[in-house]
C-alpha cells in the first residue's frame, strides 16, 4: 500500500477516538469477504497491546448461532437459513452479554465459532479479553448494515434467489432481522470502518481465492468452484447494498483495488490517496 499506511492510520483514529472514562472503545470494521478484516485486526491488535493498552477482538462470525439453532431456522422459516451467513444466523444475545460484560471491565471470555465444524467452539477453547479492555476491535462482513426497503427486496439479485427463495420468504426474514435486534448490536459500535472493496465481482473472486488455497493445502471440506458460487450468493445481496450505502456514513472508508492495495483513505478530517 505505497504511501497509505492504514495500521497506523487506524491507530491514530483510535488514540484520538479513546474515552476518558474507562469504558471500552468498540471500533467495528466492515468489509466483504476476502477484504483483510482479519489480518488488519491481528496487527491492530498486536500494536495497540505493545503501547500497554488492553486490547482484544472479537468477530461477528464468532457470534453465529449453533448447527442446532440454524437447523430449527431452516424447518420452521426457510431451508437458506442451514447456512451461516446472512442476519438471523447470529446469537446477538451473546454479542449484547459480551459487550455489557466488558463495559463492567471485566475479564471476560470471547465467543469462537468453528467453520471447520460449522459449529461454536466449546467454550472451555474461547480466549478471554483482559480486565479492563480499553479498545475492543469488533469485525464482520455485514457489520453496521441498515436493513433495504422492503420493495427492494422483490426482484432477485441472483440465482440463488430466484430459485430457492422466489417467494422472497427468506431474504425478508433476514431484512427483518438487520432491522431489529442487530441495529440493538450495532449501536454499541463507537467508530465506523469500511474496508470498501471496488465492487461485488471483486468480491466473490477474492472468494474463490480464499477456498482455492484451502484447497491447495487438502482441507476435505474445501469447496469447489461451483460451490463457492453458490455459496457467496448467499451474501451478493447485503455486499452489493453495503457498498452502496455506508460510505456515506462510515467514519472512516478504506478504498481498496482489486489487488487489496489501500487506494485511498477518507474520514472528516482526513483524506488520502487517489
Amino acid at each position: 500500500m505505497p504511501g497509505l499506511d492504514l495500521t497506523n492510520t487506524l491507530l491514530d483514529h483510535i488514540r484520538a477516538a479513546l474515552p476518558a472514562s474507562s469504558k471500552p472503545l468498540v471500533l467495528g470494521i466492515c468489509g466483504a469477504q476476502g477484504s483483510g478484516k482479519t489480518t488488519l485486526v491481528t496487527a491492530l491488535t498486536k500494536a495497540l497491546v505493545a503501547e500497554g493498552i488492553a486490547a482484544a477482538s472479537l468477530s461477528l462470525d464468532d457470534l453465529y448461532l449453533t448447527r442446532a439453532d440454524r437447523l430449527v431456522l431452516a424447518q420452521t422459516v426457510h431451508p437458506l437459513f442451514a447456512t451461516r451467513g446472512v442476519p438471523g444466523t447470529h446469537d446477538i444475545g451473546l454479542g449484547l452479554e459480551t459487550f455489557d460484560a466488558l463495559a463492567r471491565g471485566e475479564a471476560v471470555p470471547l465467543p469462537r465459532f468453528d467453520k471447520g465444524n460449522d459449529e461454536r467452539a466449546p467454550i472451555e477453547s474461547w480466549p478471554s479479553a483482559p480486565e479492563g479492555t480499553r479498545v475492543l476491535l469488533l469485525e464482520g462482513w455485514c457489520l453496521g448494515a441498515r436493513p433495504q426497503e422492503p420493495e427492494s427486496l422483490a426482484q432477485p439479485v441472483n440465482a440463488l434467489e430466484a430459485d430457492e427463495d422466489p417467494e422472497g420468504l427468506w431474504r425478508a426474514h433476514a431484512n427483518a432481522a438487520l432491522a431489529g435486534p442487530y441495529q440493538a448490536l450495532f449501536a454499541r459500535i463507537d467508530s465506523r470502518v469500511l474496508l470498501a472493496a471496488p465492487g461485488w465481482e471483486v468480491v466473490a473472486k477474492w472468494r474463490e481465492q480464499q477456498e482455492a488455497e484451502l484447497r491447495a493445502t487438502g482441507p476435505a471440506r474445501a469447496m469447489d468452484p461451483a460451490g463457492v458460487r453458490r455459496f457467496i450468493q448467499h451474501y451478493e445481496r447485503l455486499t452489493r447494498w453495503i457498498l452502496e450505502e455506508m460510505p456515506g456514513r462510515a467514519d472512516l472508508v478504506v478504498r481498496l483495488d482489486a489487488g487489496r492495495v489501500v487506494t485511498g483513505i477518507a474520514s472528516q478530517g482526513l483524506s488520502s490517496g487517489d
